[in-house]
């Protein structure tokens, strides 16, 4: 394939002289002309270990070359990256200025082709910024006839420094985000020698897929460095606990809590955070990481009481309030609260969950709901009917066979409020979330 990259900085480099490597012919494309008579002569732009020599074997078979004129790019390819940087402005705003001017001179230059274009946007950016950025940047520099003949997909890279050649060719996926199906063929056939799995998402989801996955990135890293601290002051030895930590792959290192939805609660995993601060303060520890834990926790109970309030309506309708499905346990459980926020604030409450029944319930958690929530045991409905036909708002906390049945009987003016955020799927937007 003929491709452009546009922007010769760190990704921009590594991406050309991949896709030179992978068979394609690559210009590289950049206003800095140092940087383009670097690639002209077989040097590297950037500090990468290989990246050096790969460029100069791709210029020398003639697959790659590079050029400060837009024109003579757009020209010369049919399919163009964007990989300028988005670098972050003092108030932490990304400055997506370079994405804006790119886009335009692409444009600009597409003004006097004909036939259907494919641009790439591989810079890390945004939720919503090739719609509300890019998109009117090709308007503006080329008419609406070439926005509306251009397709654009967003395709995030997962390279790190120092290793980014064996990261391109063997990423953990490559991720695709776009809404038409040429599209998709397009880049299969341009990453056929990248070995990872090919996904297909929406535009807006493949912008953010980075963003989360940095933000996890450096979650691990003060993660680690706080437990470290604490484990230093307590005369633990810190790499051999993570050394064992690590060994859980069930639920540490997994996917296990990963998943969008409500606050945590039950026994352990309040009572034990709270522990370790406890732990932390009184050594003198710092841990701000894990103190946020709590907090951010209630934060997610307020939204969800805030959500059901919202719509004005006082018959509320809950389903399930234990702390997680498949359990009694009410300890700690953030359906608890939410019921007596709710309650607090007038509203009339029913609530359906046959795992606490009283008349089920024995030792300690029959004594929990009888003395520490002796109102509550006094709303709970026996059957799913008893439920809908009181509700005017429908507030799913678990999900399971009576969260299913109570939606598949719902009534049209009855709100839904789905803490679970899997009970009820909103339809993706257009593009889907496939693969």
């Amino acid at each position: 394939m003929r491709v452009s990259v546009f922007g010769l900085g760190y990704v921009g480099c590594v991406t050309a002289a991949c896709l030179a490597r992978s068979g394609h012919e690559v210009i590289g494309v950049d206003v800095n002309r140092d940087k383009v008579d670097l690639v002209t002569r077989g040097l590297s732009p950037v500090v990468e270990p290989g990246l050096g020599d790969l460029i100069a074997h791709m210029v020398l078979t003639g697959r790659l070359r590079a050029t400060t004129s837009v024109e003579d790019a757009i020209r010369g390819s049919d399919v163009a990256l964007i990989c300028v940087g988005t670098p972050a402005r003092a108030n932490g705003k990304l400055d997506v200025t370079a994405v804006e001017r790119v886009g335009e001179e692409i444009g600009r230059a597409l003004a006097g082709s004909t036939g259907p274009r494919t641009l790439i946007l591989r810079s890390t950016v945004l939720p919503g910024t090739t719609d509300s950025v890019l998109r009117p940047a090709l308007q503006a520099g080329g008419g609406a006839e070439v926005a509306a003949r251009v397709r654009l997909a967003v395709n995030p890279e997962f390279m790190r420094e120092g290793s980014s050649l064996r990261d391109f060719a063997e990423p953990p996926l490559t991720l695709v985000g776009c809404d038409d199906a040429g599209t998709v063929t397009l880049l299969q056939t341009l990453y056929a020698e990248v070995r990872a799995p090919f996904v297909h998402t929406a535009l807006r989801t493949a912008e953010m897929v980075k963003y989360a996955a940095n933000a996890f990135h450096a979650l691990k890293v003060c993660f680690a460095n706080e437990i470290g601290d604490v484990c230093a002051a307590l005369g633990v030895d810190a790499q051999e606990m993570m050394r064992i930590f690590l060994m859980d792959k069930k639920l540490n290192v997994s996917g296990a809590y990963l998943r969008p939805g409500f606050a945590f609660g039950g026994s352990c995993l309040p009572k034990d955070v709270r522990a370790l601060l406890h732990a932390a303060g009184s050594a003198d520890v710092a841990v701000p990481l894990l103190a946020a834990i709590l907090p951010s926790n209630d934060g997610q109970v307020r939204r969800g009481i805030e959500a059901v309030l919202r719509g004005g309506r006082k018959r509320v309708g809950v389903v399930g309030l234990s702390f997680k499905p498949g359990t009694d346990d009410l300890r700690e459980s953030p359906m608890v609260r939410v019921v007596e926020a709710l309650i607090g604030k007038g509203c009339d409450i029913r609530i359906l969950d046959r795992n606490v029944s009283v008349a089920r319930l024995v030792g300690a958690n029959r004594r929990y709901i009888e003395e520490e929530i002796p109102h509550i045991s006094s709303l709970l409905c026996d059957n799913v009917e008893a439920l809908l036909s009181h509700a005017q708002v429908l507030v799913i906390g678990n999900t399971g066979e009576e969260a299913t049945a109570v939606l598949a009987r719902a009534r049209a003016d009855q709100q839904v409020v789905d803490l679970t955020r899997v009970a009820v799927r909103e339809p993706p937007p257009a593009g889907g979330d496939g693969r």
